[in-house]
């Protein structure tokens, strides 16, 4: 996702090239990712690992509703560093969430930085990428990642490009993984009333990527349990479908705007939205 300070003037006279990151920069948007990396790890760990034993004791004094409330945080740091202790006495757990976190890691920072060589190459001064950390066991560790243009854009067929080229980049590096995903899935069997909906839980719908692999290979995506490939290719593919969305200062936005103008992306953007909360009911009553 990029945000500008301004969308659209004509290029000044003689401008100069967008100056590189300074070492601080470097060291600020580094630091972000490495704990982006490691709350995506402690996510990939607890949806596609086996299950761990994370059971732990109430801390002392804890009575009353003083006590009560302060039980809250304790059960969730522990809950945390538990799970990273039994990740790192189970291998495999440890290692799906590596593959999870480098797979999403991946997908977001080729988005990005499409964003910004692209800026480079249009002489407009942007920032690094900004990924930004989830709290730990929230889906999926992360809430994405944007850069921030600090100059006027010089054209709109520089919108265009700057803004479609993250979402094409992602979707590059998404086509790979999904493969990866759907090729190593593992079949499972049916349980005696599953297929009738007696077991509960939300069930996600397949990409239609997704779907077109599936079928090629004649895997059967229904009965299959999902890993971690085929989980960050599918938070990757949502990303980049609600980014493309033609509304604001999302890339879909910006393309949108360097397309049609201004007067087309006001309207369009207000049919966008009026037209997902009309899919988000109609979704919620269907499924």
């Amino acid at each position: 996702m990029s945000q500008s300070d301004e969308t659209f003037q004509p290029p000044p006279s003689g401008a100069s090239h967008a100056p590189r990151p300074t070492a601080r920069q470097w060291a600020l948007h580094g630091l972000l990712f490495l704990v982006t990396a490691i709350t995506t790890t402690i996510c990939g760990i607890v949806m596609a690992g086996p299950d761990l034993d994370v059971a732990s004791g109430s801390p002392a004094g804890t009575g009353g509703i003083a006590g009560s409330i302060l039980l809250i945080p304790w059960y969730y740091a522990s809950a945390v560093v538990e799970i990273v202790r039994a990740a790192f006495t189970h291998p495999k757990s440890l290692g799906q969430g590596l593959v999870f976190s480098g797979s999403l890691l991946a997908i977001l920072t080729a988005h990005e930085f499409g964003h910004y060589l692209f800026c480079r190459y249009y002489g407009v001064d942007a920032t690094l990428p900004f990924f930004i950390p989830q709290p730990p066991l929230l889906i999926p560790g992360t809430f994405g990642a944007f850069i921030r243009m600090k100059s006027p854009v010089p054209s709109r067929r520089a919108l265009f490009d700057i803004g479609l080229a993250g979402p094409l980049a992602g979707f590059i590096v998404i086509i790979p993984i999904a493969f990866a995903g759907v090729m190593t899935l593992h079949h499972v069997p049916l349980i005696a009333g599953e297929a009738s909906g007696a077991v509960g839980g939300i069930i996600f719908n397949d990409p239609l990527l997704f779907r077109l692999i599936a079928r090629a290979f004649k895997i059967d995506l229904d009965n299959s349990a999902a890993n971690s490939f085929y989980l960050a290719a599918w938070f990757g593919a949502l990303v980049t479908a609600l980014n493309l969305m033609p509304v604001g200062q999302l890339d879909g936005g910006h393309g949108t705007f360097a397309v049609f103008g201004r007067l087309a992306h006001h309207w369009l953007g207000r049919v966008a939205f009026v037209t997902m909360a009309v899919i988000s009911v109609l979704g919620w009553y269907w499924h």
